[in-house]
């Protein structure tokens, strides 16, 4: 499935499907344990996130004995550019200067990301 046919995707789903990334390939018990200790997820909710990122196209799984191992079906980097880009055209109509101007305005860029920003603009 290409990244442009994914369905959108929970905040419960994308961070099980951060969680598997991390890890490469996971079983619902390992995602369970790499859960954070505050986050009070039941095994049978983790294993509904799984199955729900397989049938959208996030994720596959083989069989190891009797678990499922989830694995991605879509890299990172597709998910996040398509996300991203999705996100840009509905809120912003394309134009990335209005979220830019935002996350500085707002303190979530400092002298550090910018310096690495004008070295990404040399660059391209």
């Amino acid at each position: 499935m290409s990244p442009r046919n994914l369905r959108a995707m929970s905040p419960a789903e994308t961070e099980i499907l951060r969680l598997v990334w991390q890890l490469e390939e996971a079983t619902v018990q390992g995602i369970c344990d790499a859960l954070p200790a505050k986050r009070k997820i039941a095994y049978k909710t983790v294993q509904t996130l799984l199955r729900r990122l397989e049938e959208k196209g996030y994720l596959k799984h083989r069989t190891d004995g009797k678990a499922h191992v989830f694995f991605p079906a879509i890299k990172r980097e597709q998910v996040i550019k398509r996300t991203v880009l999705d996100f840009l055209d509905r809120l912003f109509g394309g134009d990335p200067r209005p979220l830019m101007q935002f996350l500085a305005e707002d303190g979530h860029v400092d002298a550090k990301d910018l310096e690495e920003l004008r070295k990404l603009i040399d660059n391209a």
